[in-house]
């Protein structure tokens, strides 16, 4: 088994580069888990408030159960992978059934910030972006999958986004062993890591 971080700012092509990573490997061999399934719950937060949660402060996360579950995989046993959304900001009753597989894929802006993942990861790896095609990104998807404005996304992304990651997302690009510069658009990065984690797990 080959455990794998991918980490990044908002926008930087993560999500690009494991649908790659997928997609090049045997079927069945990789499962992903998102970063954004691990953020702590907020139903207790009056609805009104929960638009003011800072989602880029590493506070925000649920450590100790992301942990659990990757230590549950890594012993080759089950995992039921919580589900958030992000019109309510709150943890759903859903969960997602996630069995062990080769390769497990731990994407998200801060996933090389806790040591003890990084502990368990065999591989770690940031894809790096142009602040201003990161704010492109973020504004097409938070537009379309959220529900907000344009207006509104740029104003979080000054007030938020820039300065958590200069504060705590940039930071950990030092921890990476593999950085990847043009996000999802490097499809040469992206094949050495392939042919790097096929080699590792002997699939032809």
């Amino acid at each position: 088994m080959l455990i794998i971080g991918i980490a990044g700012g908002t926008g930087s092509g993560k999500t690009t580069v494991v649908r790659n990573i997928v997609d090049k490997l045997p079927a069945g061999e990789v499962v992903v888990l998102p970063q954004d399934s691990y953020y702590k719950d907020s139903s207790n937060v009056p609805a009104e408030e929960r638009q003011n949660i800072n989602f880029d402060h590493p506070n925000a996360f649920d450590w100790d159960l992301l942990h659990e579950h990757i230590k549950l995989l890594k012993d080759m046993r089950p995992i039921e992978q919580p589900t958030y959304s992000f019109l309510t900001c709150t943890r759903q009753t859903e969960t997602v059934h996630i069995e062990p597989k080769d390769v497990i894929i731990i994407e998200g802006i801060l996933a090389l910030s806790d040591p003890r993942l990084r502990a368990l990861m065999d591989l770690k790896i940031f894809v790096d972006a142009d602040s201003d095609e990161r704010l492109i990104r973020v504004i097409q998807r938070d537009v379309i999958e959220r529900g907000r404005t344009a207006e509104a996304v740029m104003e979080r992304y000054t007030r938020v986004l820039k300065p958590m990651h200069l504060q705590f997302i940039e930071p950990t690009k030092r921890y990476a062993d593999i950085i990847i510069p043009e996000g999802g658009n490097n499809t040469v990065a992206v094949d050495i890591l392939c042919q790097y984690i096929k080699k590792n797990l002997l699939i032809p």
